[in-house]
C-alpha cells in the first residue's frame, strides 16, 4: 500500500537528489543498527518523506557519513542521521511487521510469515518506545480487515482507517504542530489508500479480492476516482503549507506536488492501464 509518496527524481537537482538519497540511506542504516540487516527488506522511500518533513519542521542536529554497505558494496554512499531519521526507521519496521502479518493472514504466503518473524523480533522494543503509533497501526489494520470481511461498499470507511493510521505516524511528539500533522497525515493516508484501490482494481477483480470500488458495483470510473485523489491531496497540501518549513522544502514540495502523481502514473503503467 506504499510506493506513492516518493520524489519525482527527474525534477530534482543533483544536490537535491543527493540529499534525498542520503536521508533514505540514513534510514536504511538505522534499520540495520536498531533492528537487523534483514529488516531493511521492508524499507520504502515513503519513509524518506516522513524523515525530511520532521527534519524541516524541528531541525534536529545532524551527523553524516559516507561509506559502502552490503547493499551497495562498491561505491560509498552518503548518509545522514538524527532523531527524525531514527523515528522514520522505527516506523518503517513497525509498518512492515503489520503488513507482513496482514499478507500472511490474507494469502498464507510463507514469505510473508517469514518476514513477519524478521520484523517481529524488533517490534516489541519499538512498541515500548512508541505505544500510541503502534496501537494506531494495530487497531486500524484490524478495522480494515473487518471492513474487508464485510465487503464495505463505502470507500471513505477504509480510507479513513488508513488516514488515521498515517495521522498518528505523522505525529512524532504531542506539541503545537501535532494537530496540523495529524490532519495532513489523515489526508495523505486517504490518498494512499484510494490510489492503491484504484490501481489494484483490475487485479483485485481477477483475483476476486476485496476492493472498495468493486464493492460499490459501479464499474471502472477513473474520472471519479481521480477526483477523490485530487481532493485528498488538496487537503494534505493545505495542512502542509501551514507548517513553517524552510530546510528541504523544495524536496518536500517535489514529493507532494509532483512525486505522488508520478507514483500513480507508474502504477497505472504497471497495470497496463
Amino acid at each position: 500500500m506504499f510506493g506513492y509518496v516518493n520524489a519525482n527524481v527527474r525534477e530534482l537537482t543533483p544536490e537535491q537528489k543527493t540529499r534525498y538519497n542520503s536521508v533514505y540511506c540514513g534510514i536504511c542504516r538505522q534499520i540495520r543498527l536498531r533492528s537487523s540487516s534483514a529488516a531493511r527488506l521492508g524499507l520504502r522511500y515513503d519513509m524518506a518523506f516522513l524523515a525530511l518533513l520532521h527534519m524541516s519542521l524541528y531541525e534536529p542536529e545532524e551527523t553524516a557519513g559516507n561509506r559502502a554497505c552490503g547493499i551497495h558494496p562498491i561505491k560509498p554512499r552518503p548518509w545522514v542521521d538524527n532523531q527524525s531519521v531514527q523515528y522514520a526507521a522505527d516506523m518503517n519496521v513497525a509498518l512492515a511487521y503489520y503488513k507482513a502479518l496482514d499478507d500472511w493472514n490474507d494469502d498464507k504466503k510463507l514469505t510473508a510469515k517469514a518476514m513477519s518473524g524478521v520484523f517481529g523480533k524488533h517490534f516489541a522494543d519499538i512498541e515500548t518506545q512508541y505505544p500510541r503509533q503502534c496501537a494506531a497501526i494495530r487497531e486500524n489494520i484490524r478495522r480494515l480487515d473487518e471492513l474487508e470481511e464485510e465487503n464495505c461498499a463505502n470507500p471513505d470507511e477504509p480510507a479513513n482507517c488508513f488516514g488515521k493510521l498515517m495521522g498518528e505516524l505523522m505525529v512524532c511528539q504531542e506539541d503545537l504542530w501535532a494537530p496540523t500533522l495529524r490532519k495532513m497525515g489523515m489526508a495523505l493516508g486517504r490518498f494512499i489508500y484510494l490510489a492503491d484501490a484504484a490501481m489494484d482494481y483490475r487485479r483485485d477483480q481477477r483475483r476476486k479480492k476485496y476492493n472498495p470500488y468493486l464493492a460499490m458495483g459501479t464499474g471502472e470510473d477513473w474520472q471519479r476516482w481521480d477526483q477523490y485523489l485530487i481532493l485528498a491531496m488538496a487537503k494534505c497540501t493545505q495542512e502542509f503549507e501551514k507548517l513553517p518549513l524552510v530546510q528541504d522544502k523544495d524536496i518536500l514540495d517535489n514529493i507532494l506536488y509532483s512525486g505522488v502523481w508520478c507514483g500513480v502514473r507508474r502504477k497505472n503503467e504497471e497495470e497496463g492501464k
